[in-house]
Order: structure tokens, then C-alpha cells, then sequence
């Protein structure tokens, strides 16, 4: 089977290519120009460009699937080599706008969603991806790869920045090693130069790999799935709970090296009459003190077969107002793509049953 090119820094490349100055130029066609062979990289010498191909492959997944939503949210199905499975999803955070004269105020900004495994170990009892097991880790090529697909197929331009964020299906400190690599990878200035800055790990809470990625110093934003505030109920929830209880989550945060100006994200689900009451919020509030935090509220995402339910708008507002009234940070996420299948897992399950 051939090597992914995308699996491989510039310096780790230059054991296979020489000379290394050809490392920037394939760099350039692969990140740049998205290119999907090697064929179309003219300015590489012709028996180089059969040598490579016959090492590498440019493309270790293909769309398979495009669902679009009135939103400008796209979410995508790729198959991997082996048949399985992932998905990831643009999102559209900002419209395009210009000034009265006609000229460009600024471009869209978007968001794009990824995956880091095929499947979750996880379990967690409101997500779709859980349902059908882990199986396999992403290589960090694979990571890579779905990005650039996205900023191809919407002719998003190499120089545009974009937000990254690991939250698509997968634990992404389950797969740390190849996440961190996928990270520098999408950091290097002469690729798709995302920085760290740009890129958001969102985990549900493996609190001694919270310490090894705090280790790594990669300079990543964390966000962390609490979904509950005692661990009773987070337990149901999130079955790896048991494991990683919420004091080992908020003492790991503690520790977590953040730049000055980010505070650490803590992604909160709310579903209907379970996690969405004052009671709540304020538990909520006390555990975060001494934390620079930010509470993301998220409307729970109905799909086919869940036993829980969306919660009332007006419930969400007041759990946000409390927290905001005693000073703590809080919004509540837009939900995006609810007219496609935009919860993780929904578009793959739905794919599966197709076929």
C-alpha cells in the first residue's frame, strides 16, 4: 500500500525526496494549488513525478457524499481506503459583506469540523457516533486530507484562513499522537498555515491526556464536552465518566496552559428537562471559579431514535442569563444545519442503511 504523503512533515519527507528544495515545491502543488497527483506537479523532473507515485498517494479519501444546508453549512462523507467511513463539516460563521462603494469588506469566515477516528470508544448517550463503535484511528494525513477536500471543492483560496476544530466524530486525545502531528502539519507556514491559534481540540474530558497535550505545549485552544454538572447524571451521559470523573476534568483544566488572551471552552448540550434548569447553572458556575472559562450553550440535535429532546428556547436563554448576570462568559451556539444531517454520525448511519 502506498505511503500519504499528507501523514509526513517537510523534514520527515526529506528522508524519501531528494533533493530537499523539491520538498517546498511538491509542498506548494499538494497545499496550495490542491492538486490530487502527481502527474499535474509540471515543474518536478518527469521520471521524479513516476517515482513519487509510485511511493505516495495524494489522496487517501474521497467525497462520497454532500449534504447542503439552506444555512451554507455543507457537511461531507468521505470513504476512506479500507471503505469505512468519516465525516466533517464546513461551516459558515460569517456571510461575505462589502462597503457601500462595492468593494470587499471582508471574505466569509468559516469553520470546518473534523474527524480524528473511525467511530468512538466514548459512548456517549446522546451521540450518533457512538453507535457504531470504534473502529480505527485516523493517520494524521487522513485529518489533513479532509480539510483540504473542503477548501478545493469550495474554492476557498490556500492564503484564506479558516477555524479548525476536532469535533467531528472520535475522542481526539484518543488519538493524540497523530492529532498533534496533524496540527503542526496544518501550522507550517508554507502549507495551509493554520496556527495552533486556529485550532480547537474538543474533548470529552480524558483528563491525564489533557495534562499530556498541556505537556506538548502545541499552543491549541481546549474545549471541553461537560454536558453535565454532577456526576450522577454525566455518567449516563458520557459512560467515560467512571473513568475521568469532573473534579480530575476541572483540576486538569487548571493546569492547562492557555495564551492570555483565550479562556477554555466548555461545551454544554442541554436536553430537555434533564440538564437545563437554574439548578444546573448554578452548580455550573461554581465549578468553573478560578477558571478562565467560556460556556458554549448547545441546542441538543434531534435525530431519528434519540430518547432526548431539543430544549425550550426560552430555558436555554435563562441558564445563559444567570451565568452572564454573575459575570461568567456564555453564549449560546447557533445551531447550523439543521435541515441536513448535521449531528455527528447522522449522515454516515444514514449512508449505511442505504446501502
Amino acid at each position: 500500500m502506498k505511503k500519504i504523503l499528507q501523514d509526513y512533515s517537510k523534514e520527515e519527507l526529506a528522508e524519501f525526496i531528494k533533493p530537499s528544495f523539491r520538498i517546498k515545491q511538491i509542498w506548494n502543488w499538494c497545499y496550495h494549488k490542491y492538486v490530487t497527483s502527481f502527474e499535474e506537479m509540471k515543474n518536478l523532473p518527469t521520471a521524479m513525478r513516476a517515482e513519487l507515485d509510485s511511493q505516495f498517494t495524494l489522496t487517501p479519501l474521497k467525497i462520497l457524499t454532500i449534504q447542503n444546508s439552506t444555512d451554507g453549512s455543507r457537511k461531507y462523507l468521505f470513504e476512506l481506503h479500507d471503505g469505512h467511513t468519516v465525516e466533517a463539516v464546513l461551516l459558515l460563521m460569517k456571510e461575505k459583506e462589502y462597503h457601500e462603494d462595492g468593494t470587499l469588506k471582508h471574505h466569509e469566515r468559516y469553520t470546518v469540523c473534523i474527524s480524528s477516528q473511525v467511530g468512538c470508544k466514548v459512548g456517549c448517550a446522546f451521540c450518533l457516533t457512538a453507535k457504531g463503535g470504534f473502529v480505527r484511528d485516523l493517520s494524521p494525513g487522513e485529518i489533513v486530507t479532509q480539510l483540504l477536500m473542503i477548501k478545493a471543492d469550495n474554492d476557498i483560496e490556500a492564503n484564506r484562513r479558516l477555524n479548525i476544530v476536532y469535533m467531528g466524530m472520535g475522542e481526539p486525545l484518543d488519538n493524540l499522537e497523530n492529532v498533534a502531528r496533524a496540527i503542526r502539519i496544518f501550522a507550517d507556514p508554507d502549507g495551509l498555515a493554520i496556527g495552533a491559534h486556529r485550532q480547537t481540540i474538543s474533548t470529552s474530558g480524558l483528563s491525564t491526556k489533557i495534562e499530556k497535550l498541556g505537556k506538548m505545549d502545541l499552543g491549541i485552544n481546549l474545549a471541553i464536552s461537560l454536558h453535565a454538572v454532577d456526576d450522577k447524571l454525566r455518567q449516563e451521559l458520557m459512560p467515560i465518566n467512571k473513568a475521568y470523573n469532573i473534579k480530575s476534568i476541572i483540576d486538569a483544566v487548571r493546569n492547562f496552559p492557555i495564551n492570555a488572551r483565550k479562556r477554555v471552552m466548555f461545551e454544554y448540550l442541554v436536553i430537555k428537562d434533564l440538564n437545563d434548569g437554574l439548578d444546573a447553572a448554578k452548580k455550573l458556575l461554581s465549578l468553573l471559579n478560578g477558571i478562565k472559562a467560556k460556556v458554549n450553550l448547545i441546542y441538543f440535535n434531534p435525530y431519528p431514535g434519540s430518547p432526548f429532546q431539543r430544549p425550550d428556547p426560552k430555558d436555554m436563554v435563562a441558564f445563559q442569563e444567570f451565568l452572564t448576570s454573575r459575570g461568567q462568559l456564555c453564549t449560546i451556539r447557533e445551531s447550523k444545519g439543521l435541515d441536513i444531517s448535521a449531528a455527528c454520525g447522522q449522515l454516515r448511519e444514514q449512508e449505511k442503511k442505504e446501502n
